[in-house]
């Protein structure tokens, strides 16, 4: 008998969390400074008015990732299956590399700032309820269940602006066998 591992880092719960148990997220960035600030809960997050450097912070606007695809390529993958649980999300860029990534999750978000000698993907690990998996397929299948439905991907670049991509590809191949050999 296969005697099964329990990483601390994998979910217990026995259920997919809901979606919307973490608040929207409004990002605002100061024109003078850059100073980012991700604003999370309340009612009005669009109306927030954040100060910096004595002026009015800029409210930053998602665009789709269809609207930049000729300046930055964003994708991801889901991988580790049961224990090991990450999102990679890798870009490509005619120009400039993202700034920042920011990965809302079930519970909260991640933010990592890119490095200029960064090189794509960027790995954000998950834990607990944000590591919720149906199955131990690594990579992802991205199948009808789609675990990290309502995670969404946020990558902010000075020539992009910030570019909102939600986690909820789906693909049937996994139902054909084309990942076997």
């Amino acid at each position: 008998m296969i005697e099964q591992t329990f990483s601390a880092r994998r979910c217990r719960d026995t259920r997919k969390p809901r979606a919307g148990e973490c608040p929207d997220v409004v990002f605002y960035r100061c024109s003078v400074c850059g100073a980012l600030f991700p604003v999370t809960g309340g009612q009005t997050l669009e109306d927030k008015e954040i100060i910096c450097c004595g002026q009015k912070a800029e409210r930053l606007v998602p665009v789709t990732p269809e609207s930049v695809r000729d300046s930055l390529k964003v994708s991801y993958q889901i991988t580790g299956g049961y224990n090991d649980n990450a999102v990679k999300v890798s870009w490509r860029a005619s120009g400039q590399a993202p700034e920042w990534i920011y990965l809302k999750t079930f519970t909260g978000g991640y933010l990592k700032y890119v490095a200029e000698t960064k090189r794509s993907p960027m790995v954000f690990a998950l834990a607990d309820t944000d590591a919720f998996a149906y199955c131990d397929e690594d990579p992802c299948l991205e199948c009808v269940f789609r675990c990290k439905r309502g995670f969404i991907i946020y990558v902010y670049g000075k020539e992009t602006g910030l570019i909102e991509l939600p986690l909820d590809k789906m693909n049937a191949q996994w139902q054909t066998g084309a990942k076997n050999p």
